[in-house]
């Protein structure tokens, strides 16, 4: 936001010319505070207490530190930080943010982040083991496929957003890339990941337009989040912040709708295995009896893992005043209701739309001559009607 306001006030100023006192007056409540952070060590807590939070009557904690920094320009020095953002102990590694400011005689330390780089390289390279020890070539597969998918949202999906293109169009094109290419490196090149990957492809456009429609209808802007406000002012409002949503949407249903497409798939290519008798009305039959079992777990699955990412927001509706028609209808609960609707509207379309896709691509409809074998899939069709 800062510099946003700072590159408009040097365009005003070309612009006006000669306004060369209105140019220094504000010059200086424009300039930026210089921060360098560096890796820092906790060498002793010196003072440690427990006092209300200015203007409120929460309590937190305080703390002293002197502290040694481990890196960059001031490697070695040991300096004095007041810290009331988080608990720290002797011997502790965080980051520390030195902030100066000449103008304004500004020149202090602060805490920013705990260390936490060695956690996470710990339980990365963890899942990988579990997921080559467990899964073997088939989960070496996936890792490789989750690694080019990070690849594409990291080098095409942010780079074509921020570069002023359309976030649903990049959104729809980066999702079929995904799907396409991380499908065929996981379970090779054949007419079953064929199929899921074609019923993958036709579920994300739909939803796209279903997901369009709805963010139109319910009128979200996008802007529920503080990230957003922020990246509204560092892109200059150059972004599609509806259509980032819309994006956000699809690119979080592509993991639970890969589960369900290739589980269609492979089941429809399973049921010809074992019954190459039957026609593609029984095996479409039998497969969706198997899909709508699916959809069941997959649907509660993506829901209650929004609910999780979404906690905060329950605990405030659990505290609010506000009655339940005005929560949901902010913006902040609406857009995280939709987004669990619309992944599960095409969660629950990706079935029919594989199986269907599956059957028609896998299983080549000959005329069977043998009456025994018609009369087989008409007690298989009959018997999977009868369960329902």
């Amino acid at each position: 936001m800062v510099k946003f306001l700072r590159r408009g006030f040097f365009l005003l100023l070309l612009l006006l010319g000669g306004a060369s006192f209105f140019g220094q007056a504000n010059a200086q409540e424009l300039v930026l505070d210089k921060q360098i952070t560096a890796k820092a060590e906790v060498l002793e807590v010196l003072k440690q207490e427990t006092k209300n939070i200015p203007g409120t009557d929460t309590k937190s904690n305080y703390q002293t530190l002197l502290v040694k920094i481990l890196d960059g320009e001031e490697k070695g020095k040991e300096v004095t930080v007041e810290n009331d953002y988080l608990n720290l102990e002797k011997g502790e590694i965080f980051y520390l943010v030195h902030t100066t400011n000449d103008l304004e005689n500004r020149d202090y330390y602060s805490v920013s982040e705990p260390y936490r780089v060695t956690a996470v390289y710990f339980f990365v390279g963890l899942f990988i083991v579990c997921v080559i020890c467990f899964g073997g070539r088939q989960g070496l597969r996936g890792i490789i496929s989750l690694i080019a998918s990070f690849f594409f949202i990291g080098y095409f999906l942010l780079p074509g957003i921020t570069h002023g293109y359309s976030p649903v169009l990049v959104s729809i094109a980066v999702s079929s890339l995904i799907i396409i290419l991380g499908s065929y490196i996981t379970h090779g090149f054949n007419k079953t990941t064929t199929s899921a990957v074609v019923g993958m492809v036709v579920t994300i456009i739909l939803t796209s337009f279903l997901a369009f429609f709805a963010i139109s209808f319910a009128r979200l802007s996008g802007f529920a989040s503080e990230e957003a406000v922020y990246l509204n002012f560092d892109t200059r409002g150059q972004i599609d912040f509806a259509g980032l949503l819309l994006g956000g949407i699809l690119i979080g249903l592509l993991g639970v709708l890969y589960d369900a497409a290739i589980g269609q798939a492979v089941s429809v290519d399973e049921l010809h295995h074992v019954g190459p008798h039957l026609g593609r009305k029984a095996i479409y039959r039998r497969a969706i009896r198997i899909g709508r079992e699916h959809i069941g777990a997959l649907v509660n699955t993506l829901a209650i893992a929004y609910v999780g990412v979404s906690l905060p927001l329950l605990l405030l509706y659990s505290t609010s005043t506000s009655g339940f028609t005005m929560t949901i209808n902010r913006e902040i609960f609406a857009t995280e209701i939709i987004r669990i609707m619309i992944g599960s509207i095409g969660l629950v379309l990706a079935v029919p739309i594989t199986t269907l896709l599956a059957v028609l691509i896998l299983i080549k409809e000959k005329p069977v001559s043998d009456p025994s074998l018609l009369e087989h899939e008409k007690q298989a069709i009959e018997e999977v009607e009868h369960t329902h």
